[in-house]
């Protein structure tokens, strides 16, 4: 049977002088998979949009900026991720520059910024915790991971550099 994630991106801002990162936290919806956590920026990728496309489109649409300089530190692969168990495939950015000034908030919550050394202090999702500081290190190889979920909870998590 074919594998058909849901794809999407996630993208992490960092401010000009990269100490902090701009992290959105879920507070806005009571129905929300993700409320209370905290989270970096990104969505579902359209049909006839390319990867870039959609991070660029995913940071405008939920901070109100324009990303300028992007950079691809990884793939997640997120096995039985979904709210009703579905698989997600997602493509992770650190947005380096950027213009504009970024909202407050959006429909999802409250975005703020965060020091970049105490984002594994928030509440996260616990595979967050894995796959952050490869985002965030001064490593250029790009990460490639996979990380089941089941029933809302991180199964395993394995992971590659290229």
């Amino acid at each position: 049977m074919p594998y058909t994630p849901i794809l999407a991106t996630l993208g992490y801002v960092l401010s000009p002088d990269r100490s902090r990162v701009l992290m959105i936290h879920r507070n806005a919806r009571a129905d929300d998979q993700h409320l209370g956590k905290y989270n970096g920026l990104g969505g579902k990728m359209e049909r006839g949009e390319d990867i870039v496309s959609c991070m660029r489109r995913e940071i405008r649409e939920e901070a109100g900026i324009d990303c300028q300089e992007l950079q691809l530190r990884g793939t997640i692969n997120w096995p039985g991720f979904g709210k009703q168990g579905e698989d997600w495939l997602g493509f992770v950015f650190l947005i380096n520059r950027f213009s504009g000034a970024p909202r407050k908030q959006n429909s999802e919550g409250t975005l703020e910024w965060v020091c970049v050394d105490r984002l594994l202090k928030l509440p996260l999702w616990d595979g967050d915790k894995h796959f952050l500081p490869l985002i965030f290190d001064e490593d250029p190889r790009v990460f490639h991971g996979v990380m089941p979920y089941r029933d809302g909870k991180l199964v395993s998590w394995q992971v590659q550099r290229l």
